[in-house]
């Protein structure tokens, strides 16, 4: 994007969700809308936010991951604080939430009800904090290098006019086996420089979308080697106007994880290790997602790829499975691993996983 763009990008955002959008239902897509299917547990601390939160929620997808109790987390681009009310819950309150939004507005939501919230979840003081800030310059914000266990955003990367300093300051803001765990809007190919200066392609998360394989390699290059899909659907322009705007792009959102672990590799490489989950996270006794392609079914002994056995075995789930096999003995490329195109190009499997 051209750099003179930059502080109107921000400013026309910053208008959009601080002015124009007053709810949800003021959106002309649903590519901010969570359409995924909530757990039961976080339903039920959802009925717990309270109604002004709940409104100006903008996020595309689910972004509570498991095995959280006592994790320290940085929401980037929080809002009016949905999702860093839904991790208090889940944290408990040895917990820590961090949520960093550029819009006055949406922040002034948000922190009025930090003393509600801590009431309703049995928390003797509040453990989210709100900071206002730019997520392209993280590094002004007085956050410490590799001080939180999981960072998270919903919706929010693509409004970013530097993605790449995103990453990288995501990955320096996390500990070692800590998780970048967030959702976003992908394009198929790259988005037209002409669309990229349309406030309302940009505010609606359309204009500023990746094309999905330079994400990957954004990611790659900012140290998260090996990103997981988590969830993904298509997104669905309403807009007469927009659609022809677009000239037949096609978006998806979707839910990405990337571990800063070192020693990952380029491709799932076989060392006959096996996992066997315990089935000890919360709310997960009897199976436990990891991505898309990774359902551990409780007392299941699964092989999996190097990779994997690393996201597992070096991360906040090491507690939660046995493990097996030295990984001193290469047996070449896991089974059943390729490359496809990442949305849409299967369901989840079974139990364990062929393809990394």
């Amino acid at each position: 994007m051209d750099a003179k763009l930059e502080p109107e990008i921000h400013l026309e955002v910053q208008r959009y969700y601080g002015e124009t959008l007053e709810t949800s239902s003021d959106l002309k897509t649903n590519a901010c809308c969570t359409e995924s299917e909530l757990p039961e547990h976080v339903k039920a601390a959802l009925a717990e936010v309270h109604d002004e939160v709940k409104a100006r929620y903008y996020g595309c997808g689910f972004v509570i991951p498991e095995a959280l109790a006592g994790a320290r987390i940085l929401d980037l681009g929080c809002g009016a604080g949905q999702d860093c009310y839904l991790l208090s819950k889940m944290v408990g309150p040895r917990g820590r939430i961090v949520g960093v939004d550029m819009t006055p507005e949406q922040l002034a939501v948000a922190r009025r009800h930090r003393e509600y919230h801590a009431d309703k979840f049995g928390h003797d003081t509040s453990n989210v904090e709100f900071i206002e800030g730019n997520i392209e310059h993280l590094e002004n914000l007085g956050l410490d290098d590799a001080s939180f266990d999981l960072i998270v955003s919903n919706c929010v990367v693509n409004l970013a006019t530097d993605k790449e300093a995103v990453l990288e300051n995501a990955y320096r803001l996390l500990r070692p086996g800590g998780e970048f765990h967030f959702a976003d809007i992908y394009a198929d190919r790259r988005v037209p420089s002409v669309l990229k200066q349309d406030p309302v392609l940009y505010g609606e998360c359309l204009a500023g979308a990746m094309y999905w394989n330079d994400f990957l390699n954004t990611a790659k290059s900012a140290g998260f080697a090996d990103p997981r899909l988590v969830d993904d659907r298509p997104v669905t322009v309403t807009d007469p106007a927009l659609v022809e705007r677009l000239g037949g792009l096609v978006f998806y959102s979707a839910t990405y994880s990337l571990f800063r672990l070192a020693g990952l590799e380029p491709a799932c490489e076989d060392y006959g290790q096996t996992v066997e989950y315990r089935g000890t996270v919360d709310y997960c006794p009897e199976r436990l997602v990891l991505d898309k392609h990774h359902v551990f079914e409780t007392g299941k002994q699964v092989r999996v790829c190097g990779n994997t056995y690393k996201m597992l075995a070096e991360s906040r789930f090491s507690a939660h499975f046995r493990y097996s096999g030295e990984g001193d003995r290469h047996y070449g490329i896991f089974p059943g691993c390729g490359h496809t195109l990442p949305f849409a190009a299967g369901e989840a499997v079974e139990s364990g996983g062929s393809c990394c």
